[in-house]
């Protein structure tokens, strides 16, 4: 890296820091101890487990947690395409995941919120292409409907925990 680039980098850093900015997991962030500390009820489907592995892989898996995080996936189709022959080519996948923190401790719900998103897939090939395409795309809808909660809770994080 050049002396021009780490001086530029430097002096952005200090401009962010003299603005108010703080890393949210830097050491006095608001999300410094959320890692770790979110207990994610067990999931009940396929669709669960993946939407379940992702927020744990981004908010960590708790041994001793504070908070519990209880969740509803709400999920379905759309016919996106209809050949003139009446076959559908395309399908949208639609969902929404309302999510609820509770303190282990309290039981007080600190915090909720819902979260909404998309992905699709094609059905033009054969049977099997098809469904692996399907099974691919809701899995792509859990990663990013759990990547929406875990920046949800990251950002707000300074206002309900404690």
């Amino acid at each position: 890296m050049s002396s021009f680039n780490r001086r530029t980098l430097l002096m952005s850093l200090a401009a962010l820091s003299a603005c108010g900015f703080t890393p949210a997991y830097g050491p006095n962030g608001p999300a410094k101890g959320l890692r770790g500390q979110i207990e994610v009820d067990p999931p009940i489907d396929r669709n669960g487990f993946d939407f379940v592995r992702r927020l744990e892989e981004r908010l960590g898996r708790a041994d001793a947690a504070q908070y519990k995080l209880s969740y509803t996936l709400n999920l379905n189709e759309d016919d996106l395409a209809i050949t003139p022959a009446q076959e559908i080519t395309r399908y949208n996948v639609l969902g929404t995941a309302q999510f609820t923190i509770q303190n282990v401790g309290t039981g007080e719900i600190v915090t909720s919120g819902t979260v909404s998103n998309f992905t699709s897939y094609s059905a033009t090939g054969t049977t099997v292409s098809t469904q692996t395409a399907k099974r691919a795309a809701y899995a792509r809808l859990m990663v990013i409907l759990a990547d929406q909660i875990t920046t949800r809770l990251i950002g707000t994080s300074g206002a309900w925990m404690k």
